[in-house]
Parts: C-alpha cells; sequence; structure tokens
C-alpha cells in the first residue's frame, strides 16, 4: 500500500507514499520526477516525487491496475485486469480506452518508445499491440 522513493545517487530515502488501500503493483516515474502507481485497489495514483503529495486518483478501471507507463507530454496509460489500456490526458485527465486489441487476456506491462508510441505485448498470442 506504500511506495519508498530512494536517491539513486546517494541512497538515501526521500519520501513514502501513501494512500492506496490495496498493494501497489506498478510504478513510473515522469520527466518532472512526478511518480505513477497503479494497485489492487482500481486506481492510479499520481505522487509529487519530492516530498510523496498527493496530486490525483484516477478511478475508472473496474480490477487491479497492472502496468502504468507516462509519456513525456504527461499523458497517463494504464493497463488493468479488467481488460482495458485507459489513455489519461489533459490537465482535467480526460480518459479514453483503446479499443481493437485482443483482450483474451489483461495486459500486464506497458512500454513507451522514443516518440511516446505505446507498446502493450500480449500475454497469451504471440503479439504486441502497437499504438
Amino acid at each position: 500500500t506504500t511506495i519508498r522513493v530512494w536517491s539513486a545517487a546517494d541512497g538515501a530515502h526521500l519520501c513514502t507514499l501513501e494512500g492506496h488501500t490495496s498493494a501497489v503493483l506498478s510504478v513510473a516515474a515522469g520527466l518532472d520526477g512526478t511518480v505513477y502507481s497503479g494497485s489492487w485497489d482500481k486506481t492510479v495514483r499520481v505522487w509529487a516525487g519530492d516530498d510523496g503529495r498527493p496530486l490525483r486518483t484516477l478511478q475508472g478501471h473496474t480490477d487491479a491496475v497492472l502496468a502504468v507507463a507516462v509519456g513525456s507530454d504527461g499523458t497517463i496509460y494504464s493497463a488493468s485486469l479488467d481488460k482495458t489500456i485507459r489513455v489519461w490526458s489533459g490537465a482535467t485527465c480526460a480518459v479514453r480506452v483503446l479499443s481493437g486489441m485482443d483482450v483474451d487476456d489483461c495486459t500486464r506491462t506497458l512500454a513507451l518508445g522514443r516518440d511516446d508510441t505505446l507498446y502493450s505485448p500480449g500475454q497469451r498470442k504471440e503479439s504486441i499491440a502497437v499504438w
């Protein structure tokens, strides 16, 4: 339910992020130091990485959030056991659900390319979706 943030330079503990009501399953860091997390509690949380302040809670998934990724423009991507990938963008974090993917199983990982192309590996199929 918590995330600890450590300095890569000297190993010092910087802050602890508390707020999820179930186990944290994924963490991503933005270019500006913002921290993003996904949890069994079905939420994505956004944190100030310097002091652990909660900034936003994103709700919409109907099952655990297994993966989070953040684009260079701050767009947040989340993948869930509910077999959806959600895209949260803009100041209001307007959400859209990516469609057209093979949903035989949930997506457990997300990766972003240099140009913020989203890669979503299939789990039971030998495929990778590119968005």
